[in-house]
């Protein structure tokens, strides 16, 4: 039975993924609004929704490793394997703007987890600001999303064609998460039956199953796009999803239900995903684009990361 749960959620987390992809952009050629703004917000914030959901659940039920290890884990599995399969699919090209902005504050973002964790345990005021920073960042981001004049005249006339009115669009947005949501809580629930039978840690279950789990919607919205040629959109969700996942989902989780994590293992967690933070930037920076020589090389860190968790 949790083999079946476990296909239907890979089903659904595709379909999902399709209708947040294409109503995202959709509704962003309605409003003129830039894809990469497009997928910071609206598709990082869908794609998160599973993150949510489990580290709450984990949280409740008394699992601050699993609740911990969820949200580091899709942080890593999102820039080596989602970023890595995408780039396979089709090399990533990107504006320096991002650069400049986006990979800079998703380091700064990565450094303060690593403050907020140097005691062990995430409180509620902690976990206050974790939110504030978000709250300051989309601020941010909404003010600055004007374009350079000559992508905004390449975006005016690719971007701004018809498409399905903003209410429909945003309906498609709606029906897209929710695809998301059950086929992650789907494919966990039956991941997990299977990884307990087996005998796998909390901590492993977080940073692997639950994990990859609910970082399937990011990899299903991402090779959509990419297979669709939208670089913007895989790079602002998986970046947007990151920030959001430090922000919002530690931050909702620790002002519900404080974390706290026990043991020195964590800061291997928190050292892998800091040092994929900086080797995609360098990666990114080079010609603006993400190859996929490049592309294998973030998907071979996650696997040996991955062997490493169940051998050690």
């Amino acid at each position: 039975m949790a083999w079946f749960w476990v296909g239907l959620g890979i089903g659904l987390l595709y379909l999902g993924g399709e209708w947040l992809v294409r109503y995202s952009v959709a509704l962003a050629r309605r409003l003129g609004i830039s894809p990469l703004v497009v997928g910071l917000t609206v598709v990082a914030f869908g794609t998160s929704a599973p993150e949510l959901a489990a580290t709450l659940a984990a949280a409740f039920k008394g699992s601050p490793q699993m609740a911990y290890g969820n949200v580091v884990g899709s942080n890593i599995a999102n820039l080596s394997l989602v970023l890595g399969l995408a780039a396979l699919v089709r090399p990533l090209r990107t504006q320096a703007r991002f650069i400049r902005r986006e990979m800079p504050f998703l380091f700064a973002v990565s450094l303060v987890l690593f403050a907020v964790l140097a005691d062990g345990a995430i409180a509620r005021l902690e976990g206050a600001l974790l939110v504030l920073g978000l709250v300051v960042y989309l601020g941010y981001l909404l003010r600055e999303r004007e374009e350079p004049p000559d992508v905004e005249a390449e975006f005016a006339a690719e971007f701004r064609a018809e498409g399905p009115p903003p209410l429909l669009a945003l309906l498609g947005i709606a029906g897209g998460v929710v695809l998301l949501t059950l086929g992650a809580s789907s494919l966990v629930e039956g991941a997990v039956t299977l990884a307990r039978s087996w005998g796998v840690p909390d901590r492993v279950i977080g940073l692997t199953v639950v994990a990859l789990g609910t970082s399937l919607p990011e990899l299903a919205s991402a090779l959509v796009a990419a297979r669709k040629g939208e670089s913007e959109i895989v790079l602002g969700n998986l970046v947007g999803s990151n920030i959001f996942n430090v922000f919002a989902i530690l931050g909702i989780t620790a002002l519900v239900h404080p974390i706290r994590v026990n043991g020195g293992a964590p800061w291997l967690d928190l050292g892998v995903m800091l040092a994929l933070v900086l080797l995609a930037w360098p990666f990114l920076y080079t010609g603006l684009r993400l190859g996929r020589r490049e592309g294998a090389v973030l998907l071979a860190v996650y696997l040996l990361y991955v062997r490493y968790l169940f051998v050690a």
